[in-house]
């Protein structure tokens, strides 16, 4: 079974009630995040801006905060277009768990639940992905400028790196705790990097988008299953349960 199968039984399972309540979760959470920054961006720009400027051999003018706030809307409607899947990713994190239990529940009914991962692990790692993602896309932006026939295969590259750790990762911790996640993503380095190219295909696309870090989550958590786990490191999560 390949990763697109992965991506393929994702999808079919996208309207259990489950997936669509954690989807408009999410969705309603990025967008409510970005209203509530656009608007503090707005008046904090009309707050340091005074409401006349005196300009040479003009006089005093009212108009620039007016041009000042409509440019500052134009810029967020922009950065959206780079934020917006990275914020959706974060908020959908925080419901990774009840992503992954679907998953496990329609498909692998035979496995015992696994043990959630506490809020502060949570929050820890959702803002850790989050500042990797977004550092690691401006980095790459120098990359488009200076190699720009490249730059598609540099934004596949770097995303699909990022997303397959960080769900690989989130996922893996359920079962093997973080000590063993990081060995199984060291070990299967590859597989995982080529999946997460899969699924940053349709980062490109609008509106799609934004389903990426629902049916990430879900596809990821049928490769996992499918990645030989070694005998040590199932061992060793046996005995640090047992404690």
């Amino acid at each position: 079974m390949t990763f697109l199968a992965d991506v393929a039984r994702a999808i079919a399972q996208f309207a259990d009630p489950r997936f669509q309540r954690v989807f408009w979760t999410g969705i309603g959470l990025t967008l409510a995040l970005f209203a509530l920054f656009a608007v503090l961006f707005v008046w904090g720009v009309n707050w340091l801006l005074p409401d006349t400027v005196a300009l040479p051999w003009i006089g005093e003018v009212g108009w620039i905060d007016d041009i000042a706030s409509g440019a500052s809307v134009l810029g967020i409607l922009v950065l959206s277009i780079f934020l917006m899947v990275p914020v959706a990713s974060v908020c959908v994190s925080f419901f990774l768990d009840d992503v992954t239990d679907a998953v496990e529940a329609r498909h692998y009914p035979h496995l015992a639940p696994a043990p959630r991962l506490s809020l502060a692990e949570t929050v820890r790692d959702a803002a850790g992905f989050f500042g990797v993602l977004v550092l690691a896309n401006i980095a790459a932006f120098a990359a488009y400028l200076a190699l720009p026939p490249f730059a598609p295969l540099v934004f596949y590259a770097v995303n699909g790196f990022l997303l397959g750790r960080e769900y690989v990762q989130l996922i893996a911790m359920r079962r093997l705790g973080r000590e063993g996640a990081a060995e199984i993503r060291r070990r299967h380095r590859l597989r995982i990097w080529a999946a997460g190219c899969v699924m940053a295909l349709p980062l490109t696309v609008p509106i799609v988008n934004l389903t990426v870090p629902l049916l990430g989550a879900a596809a990821f958590t049928h490769l996992f299953h499918r990645l030989p786990v070694p005998a040590e490191t199932s061992a060793r999560t046996s005995r640090n349960r047992a404690r």
